[in-house]
């Protein structure tokens, strides 16, 4: 390959890297990020334990954070800054492992690089204060500590995956399995092994974990979970990029130079990891009928395994100079509606809102103010003490109150002249959510009047009571 060609693929991994970097601030912490600053950023480790038993998720993140954030502060920033930090490592480890895996064919780590560093999945994930972007560094090395054979540093990797997150765990009993069935000994082992304290943290957490609330948003698997999966991998509009990428096939076989294109052949995808990759997801989808755990954003961890796959079989394709030049055509509309619709929900001025949240600008437009309200008071806590330390409200801000306090404040009079109903999120939950409270206050012969503003999903009442109004 030109020299020149790698130089334009790392300024567009660069560009895509760098532009992730430059908006790590740009959009409010949404309600899962909330929940990692109110598990991690706690002043004594022996707290962070207590919390993570009643969760959701393994401890392995939430340590690291915790540590991270006695490091360098504890704040929005240094929150998703480790995220980022984890996209650029593991995107690096991946690139390395197509490479070896495509016999250093300089084409296969140029397409491995694009799909890494520039693709819609690691992109979304790349600025989160979530576990996500770490888990796939973990993944990452696991799978190259596996290819390369090395049981001791595979296990302690799977067992760091695995204590990460669930679905890391999953996988690597999944890989435990086959690599069993393949008579691989020490790689059995070594992961079985791993999975020992993931396992451990199961049974400590057990009272949670197999309770009727963890996991109570994911539903059972239907149609709609494999449409967001596409378009999390794929970006905006997935179906016709589907059919784009199937027009060129059909292209590349009639006049590009593609006389029939090869299956990934077993040996590939059995090093990838790629293999026990897909019986995990077959496991899981097959459980999740019964208790439901497949959830769309967990399936970023097939990331390291398919995209080396994908990078040798592209860059094993002998193309003629039509096929090469339709090639890069159908690249170039998939890099621009990356760059553009793939960034839109991490630019505000794109009109972005992480997961349809906006607790900053419910912090900053109620600052000063006094008897303030919510159905996700402690959310709103959690993001009055961030916008605190990032200087943009004052310091030692009035706490929100839940319902319950709300009903305690009406029954102790003198009541407030004026009090503040907020919440953020879709607009149908949160106006359901709010409608008791808004009917709790009203009867109290409260007026209230919307000041939401431009507040996309975010709903703010200013409640005054009847003197008040009619003065």
């Amino acid at each position: 390959m030109k020299r020149i060609g790698l130089v334009v693929v790392a300024a567009l991994c660069l560009a895509f890297g760098l532009r992730a970097l430059l908006l790590i601030d740009a959009t409010a912490l949404w309600g899962d990020e909330l929940y990692s600053v109110g598990k991690s950023f706690q002043p004594s480790f022996s707290r962070l334990m207590a919390m993570l038993r009643e969760d959701t998720h393994p401890p392995a993140y939430y340590t690291l954070l915790w540590l991270w954030g006695h490091l360098v502060g504890q704040n929005p920033i240094s929150l998703r800054l480790l995220s980022w930090l984890a996209y650029v490592a593991g995107g690096l480890v991946m690139v390395c492992q197509a490479m070896v895996l495509g016999e250093k064919r300089p084409q296969v780590a140029v397409i491995a690089a694009l799909l890494v560093f520039c693709s819609p999945y690691p992109i979304r994930f790349a600025i989160e204060g979530k576990s996500y972007a770490l888990l796939v560094l973990l993944l990452s090395l696991a799978w190259w500590w596996r290819r390369s054979a090395h049981p001791m540093v595979y296990g302690i990797t799977a067992a760091l995956a695995g204590l990460t997150h669930f679905y890391g765990l999953f996988l690597v009993l999944a890989a435990a399995a086959w690599d069993g069935w393949q008579r691989r000994w020490s790689m059995s082992t070594a992961a079985l092994i791993g999975a020992l304290p993931a396992l451990a943290w199961m049974a400590y957490a057990a009272d949670y974990l197999f309770s009727s609330r963890a996991g109570s948003w994911i539903g059972p698997p239907d149609y709609a979970l494999f449409e967001e999966i596409l378009a999390r991998g794929l970006g905006l509009w997935p179906l016709p990029k589907l059919g784009l990428i199937l027009a060129l096939l059909v292209v590349l076989r009639r006049w590009g130079g593609l006389h029939h294109l090869p299956w990934p052949k077993l040996d590939l995808l059995d090093r990838s990891g790629l293999v026990p990759s897909l019986l995990m997801v077959i496991g899981v989808v097959a459980v999740s009928f019964v208790k439901p755990m497949a959830f769309s954003r967990y399936f970023v961890v097939l990331v390291p395994a398919v995209v080396p796959v994908v990078a040798v079989q592209i860059g094993g394709l002998d193309l003629n100079r039509l096929g090469r030049c339709c090639s890069l055509l159908v690249l170039g509309l998939l890099l621009a509606s990356w760059w553009g619709p793939g960034f839109a929900e991490l630019d505000p001025v794109a009109g972005g809102a992480r997961e349809q949240d906006q607790f900053r600008l419910i912090s900053q437009r109620t600052s000063g103010l006094v008897e303030r309200y919510s159905p996700r008071s402690r959310l709103l806590n959690l993001s009055d003490r961030m916008e605190e330390v990032m200087g943009r409200i004052p310091k030692d801000p009035v706490p929100w109150g839940n319902r319950h306090a709300l009903e305690r404040r009406l029954a102790m009079p003198p009541l407030p002249r004026e009090l503040w109903l907020a919440s953020s999120g879709p607009l149908p939950k949160l106006t359901r959510k709010m409608q008791p409270m808004q009917e709790q206050v009203e009867r109290e012969g409260y007026t209230c009047r919307d000041r939401s503003g431009d507040l996309s999903y975010a709903r703010l009442l200013q409640c005054q009571s009847a003197a008040r109004v009619l003065r």
